[in-house]
């Protein structure tokens, strides 16, 4: 998800994709404990998603 996408999201948007986000990085890890996935770096974009997404809804919060 590239950041300009990220700035049309509403916070509500935000939290949604936060959640989804969490949850699709958290089957992974579990995946990829049990069978060696055939691309581990789906888990760390993932994880850099939500925190570009953690990060724009907290600047929106300080604001």
């Amino acid at each position: 998800m590239k950041q300009s996408e990220i700035t049309n999201l509403s916070v509500a948007e935000l939290k949604e994709k936060i959640a989804e986000l969490k949850k699709q990085e958290a089957d992974l890890k579990i995946a990829h404990s049990v069978t060696p996935l055939e691309n581990p770096l789906q888990i760390r974009k993932a994880r850099r998603t939500v925190a570009r997404l953690a990060t724009e809804l907290t600047k929106r919060e300080n604001q």
